[in-house]
Parts: C-alpha cells; structure tokens; sequence
C-alpha cells in the first residue's frame, strides 16, 4: 500500500464508519486502494494535481448507491440516468466544467491499468444507464461483510476539503503577494517561477504560462492592412480559448491579429503532438512544454520517435515544419523577466488569480 500523508487521514475515516483498523480494509478492497492512489495531492498544496473527475465519478455513483438502497435491493434498481449523474458531478467543488469520460471510460480503463488481473469494472453500464459495481462496496474481513459506501463519500468529502483549503491558500497568497509586490518584487517574482516547475499541476501550468505570454507580446505591436499607404498599428494580444484539458481541438490560447495558436503540453508523446496539427489541418502551432530540456533535445526526440513510428522521412518532416516554435520552462521564464522588466509584475499576479479563480470554480463555490 502507497502510504502518503493523507492515508491515515482514509484510515480514521475506515475505522470511524467500521469500527475496523483501516489498514485491513484497504489491503482487501482494491477500491480503497485506488482512492488512496488517486489521493496522494490532498496535502500537497494547490500546485499538485487533483483528482477530480474519476474520484467524482466513484462519488456520485456510490452516493446514488446509498439513495437508491435506503428503499429497494439495489440489485433489482434500473440503474442512474447520465444526465444525472453528470449533473451532480458538476454541483461538487471544482466539478462545474467536468467531461463525460470518466464516467463513460476513462474512470473503468485506468482502474484495469493498477489492476489488470481483476476482469470486474467499477462502472456498470448499460446504454444510458450507470450503476457502481456492489462488488467493491464490500469487504469481508475475519468472516464478517462490512459495506464502505459511506466510508468512501466520507474520504472524498475530505479530499475535496483539503484540496479546496489549499487552493483558498493559494489564492490568498497571490492576492497577498500583489499588495507585497512593490516593496518585495523578487518575492512575488520567486513565487511565479514556482509555478513552472515540472511537477506542478497541469492546470496551473497552463494558467501561469497563458499569463506570462500575454504580458510578453501585448507591447509588441505590427503594422498590418490592405494597402501599404493605409496601415493599422496594433498590438498583440493573446486570447484563451477556454478550460485548460478541454477537447476544443487542440487550441489553447490564440493571438490577435497574426492568427498564431498555441498549445500547451506536459508530454513529449509524439501522437499527441501529430494529432494536434492533424485537427488544424496542419496549421503552424506553437507547443508550450512543461519541460526543461533544451528546444533542440525536444525537437530531436520528436523527430526520433517519429521516424520511428512512421519511417519515412517526408511525412515526419512534412509533421514537424508545423512545429512552428517552441516555449520551454526556461523560455517562460526569460520572457517572465522580459515582462516584469517592463512594470507588468502585478498585471501577471492578477491574471494568474483571475484565471486560476475562473478553472477551479473558485467564486462559484463562495
């Protein structure tokens, strides 16, 4: 069992609805099991991963369990409607803009990958109607069933709680910081750089690149128009598309009036950088990378494992002349200075906290 610092937190919240030492229970449900995995960002702050959309899938079928068992055998219940379903996941914190796949696929395929020799799914499907697999609500420990449906909205409850308090620390620390940031500029300026390591949440990464890169271009101007002798000055603007993770086909932020997209990545997946440019037809794209390797190792490892995967050089060519530019970490970081050099420090704060308030739901849950 994966212990981390929210595990004995799942332990008391086992023995306080079994009266059964946690440790037990887990090491007999493979359900508990994965919860615990899908648990280990609860205390580690607003930067780490959350995980939202499968725990909320378990969450709201298990609390239909509960519901629909209160007044017949769930064994003879017709099962939850998705639209129900989906909607109540979406009234749970950070749940408003939540997709469909995890209660459709991707809750089920991840769970065979920590446990491919269990041939049972933890959803239950039948066209449009959902149910959680009873055989991982139960438990038999020393010859007696224990039921951890409640158990289960309890932990996820709790998740939700830490990972809400972290991320109100987190806002208040932004907000904290622009009131700091004439007098403590390297302090606020430290925090921001914080926010582009490799292991910071997805999420955040997409917000804080989206900041930085707004404040970077929008003092740059081009003269553009129809007629040399009649030009317009403007400057760039760079626009977010909309949720970070969304399927919107591979556009993040676009950029006013040049026309240039922008798409933000933590993966060096070949596939999925191909995909990309094979849903805009192959228009320039720039790749914004939560690495920090250097642009001419990502580019090599690209095209290496292109080669590898098509074998013929002119179709991997033809892929990465697509590949407009670059944006690593290290990139970020001198346009982060480049911007800050020209007073925008407190525009980037504010963007950030606005955005970051926008993909969490922040002001909805207030």
């Amino acid at each position: 069992m994966l212990e981390h610092s929210f595990t004995q937190k799942i332990i008391e919240q086992l023995f306080k609805h079994t009266g059964v030492e946690g440790e037990k229970l887990i090491g007999q449900s493979p359900l508990l099991h994965y919860i615990n995995l899908k648990t280990k960002s609860a205390n580690r702050g607003s930067k780490s991963r959350g995980s939202f959309a499968n725990l909320y899938a378990i969450y709201v079928l298990v609390e239909d369990y509960i519901k629909v068992s209160e007044t017949q055998e769930y064994a003879q219940y017709e099962g939850a409607i998705f639209s129900d379903l989906f909607s109540r996941q979406r009234e749970l914190p950070f749940g408003t803009k939540l997709q469909n796949h995890a209660l459709n696929h991707r809750l089920n395929e991840e769970f065979h990958k920590y446990f491919p020799t269990l041939q049972s799914q933890v959803i239950l499907r039948e066209k449009s109607r959902y149910w959680i697999n009873t055989f991982f609500l139960e438990v038999m420990i020393d010859g007696k069933k224990y039921n951890l449906s409640r158990a289960i909205i309890s932990i996820i409850d709790l998740y939700i709680e830490e990972k809400r308090n972290a991320f109100e620390r987190f806002i208040e620390a932004c907000e904290g910081l622009q009131t700091l940031e004439r007098k403590d500029s390297g302090k606020a300026s430290e925090f921001i750089l914080g926010l582009l390591k490799p292991n910071v949440d997805a999420r955040l990464f997409e917000i804080v690149s989206f900041s930085i890169l707004k404040y970077f271009y929008h003092n740059q101007k081009i003269f553009w128009g129809f007629r040399k002798e009649d030009l317009t000055e403007e400057n760039l603007t760079l626009y977010k598309t909309g949720r970070t993770n969304a399927n919107d086909g591979g556009i993040d932020f676009v950029m006013r009036p040049l026309g240039r997209f922008f798409q933000v990545t933590e993966t060096l997946d070949v596939k999925k950088y191909f995909l990309d440019i094979d849903k805009l037809e192959h228009y320039p794209i720039i790749f914004v990378i939560k690495t920090e390797e250097e642009i001419q190792t990502v580019k090599d490892k690209l095209r290496s494992t292109a080669m590898q995967q098509f074998g013929i050089e002119k179709i991997v060519e033809k892929y990465m002349a697509c590949i407009e530019e670059i944006i690593t970490i290290p990139i970020l970081a001198t346009y982060f200075h480049h911007a800050i050099s020209e007073g925008n420090l407190s525009y980037i704060l504010q963007e950030i906290v606005n955005q970051s308030k926008i993909e969490f739901n922040y002001e909805a849950d207030e």
